[in-house]
């Protein structure tokens, strides 16, 4: 009970010390204050936008690879220019991939146009439109809020129907139940079966925002676009294993090889894509991030660090007589210990409160795609360092406090 009444008067006597020196208080904690800011700030910054990309790689599909002309990542010394003399993948290559592949679940071919006016009676808007086959729902997510997915009829007779994004939707068809009704692209009709959950903006969107999509058949789409748009992509849903999926890839280079003739030592002239490896790239840019992050934050919490000692060395000075008094009445060393680290301790607490503020008043600025969210994980990083610092900075003063000599003491002026 003695150590725990003479703990709880340790912090009485360092919050009345920090209440009596306010502008001194504030200054030795904006150190701190900023430190904690940059370090949180930048860790909620690559947490949010890691959700984020996380968020939008669901849309494109897990252990699924994409055959194509342009690769995501550029790395090694291929030279740029060749790329350019590749030939896009085809419609044919397609099929033979979805008739001799063993080890895929899916086989999707899929093309794109944006910047299509879509209508219905007066209202219009600009529209991005896709054409694919019947297991993209396989690959990707396709959530349907109102309707249906397409059916394999559908798909093989290139019938004229639509599934719809949420923005869609709502503009040309306000206040009314879309499913059912009617829209024309580039001059065709087709009917609505079926419109997808709103996803809202994102920072990465391979294949485009599904709110703003129209998708429709892929023969529909070949007979409308083709003629303007021949390019296809390939998409290869592996099963769930690691190595399933490794294996899938030699299987699709093989395939592909052959289909174009390629000798053993000329280069693949197409490219196979990975979600994953995307991610990959994307988060070496966050390990430099965080990096920076900590390296501005340390600077700023260092100086912070030295102005709580050099403030908790004043306070020592200042209150040399009254140590000398409290030590004379019986008070031991671990008491002033305790009072002057609880003291440097509460001290960088509240600087480090103040940049973990900042950060949360900083969440809401809207900053369009990305959504900054203040987790209790980056609170506590925040907390733990601030005490680290508070302990590291106050515990050289507090124990020249405790170790002074009573006598010597209350002579002080």
């Amino acid at each position: 009970m003695a150590f725990i009444r003479q703990t709880l008067e340790s912090f009485r006597f360092a919050w009345q010390a920090l209440r009596s020196n306010l502008l001194r208080t504030m200054l030795s904690l904006l150190g701190v204050t900023i430190g904690i800011f940059a370090i949180i700030a930048v860790f909620t910054l690559v947490d949010s936008l890691e959700r984020n990309i996380r968020d939008s790689l669901s849309f494109i599909g897990d252990k699924v690879v994409y055959v194509e002309k342009w690769p995501w990542v550029f790395g090694g010394e291929y030279q740029w220019w060749k790329y350019f003399q590749r030939p896009e993948a085809s419609y044919k290559e397609y099929r033979l991939l979805s008739e001799q592949l063993e080890n895929a679940e899916a086989v999707v071919a899929m093309s794109f146009k944006g910047r299509v006016t879509v209508k219905n009676g007066n209202n219009s808007m600009s529209s991005l439109i896709q054409g694919t086959t019947l297991d993209y729902n396989k690959i990707s997510d396709v959530p349907i809020s109102q309707g249906r997915y397409f059916t394999q009829q559908e798909i093989d007779v290139s019938r004229n129907v639509a599934i719809i994004g949420s923005d869609v939707a709502e503009n040309l068809f306000p206040n009314q139940e879309p499913t059912g009704k009617t829209l024309k692209i580039n001059g065709l009709n087709f009917t609505v079966i079926g419109v997808q959950e709103k996803k809202g903006e994102s920072i990465i969107n391979v294949g485009g925002n599904p709110d703003i999509k129209c998708m429709i058949p892929y023969g529909a789409f070949a007979k409308m676009f083709h003629s303007l748009n021949p390019n296809v992509r390939i998409a290869v849903k592996g099963y769930a294993s690691d190595q399933g999926l490794l294996e899938l890839e030699s299987e699709v280079r093989g395939i592909m090889r052959t289909r174009r003739g390629l000798r053993p030592l000329q280069d693949d002239n197409f490219a196979i894509n990975r979600p994953e490896a995307l991610a990959q790239a994307i988060s070496g840019i966050f390990t430099v991030l965080t990096l920076a992050g900590w390296v501005i934050g340390g600077f700023s919490i260092l100086i912070g660090g030295f102005g709580i000692a050099n403030i908790m060395f004043v306070s020592v000075k200042e209150r040399t007589n009254i140590i000398g008094i409290q030590k004379s009445l019986g008070a031991k060393n671990y008491f002033i210990l305790f009072q002057f680290l609880f003291e440097a301790v509460l001290l960088s607490l509240v600087g480090g409160l103040a940049g973990i503020l900042l950060v949360y008043l900083l969440s809401f600025l809207d900053l369009g795609s990305l959504d900054l969210q203040l987790t209790a994980g980056n609170i506590a990083l925040g907390l733990g360092v601030s005490s680290i610092i508070g302990i590291v900075s106050g515990i050289v003063p507090a124990f020249s406090a405790s170790r002074l000599d009573p006598v010597i003491a209350i002579r002080a002026k």
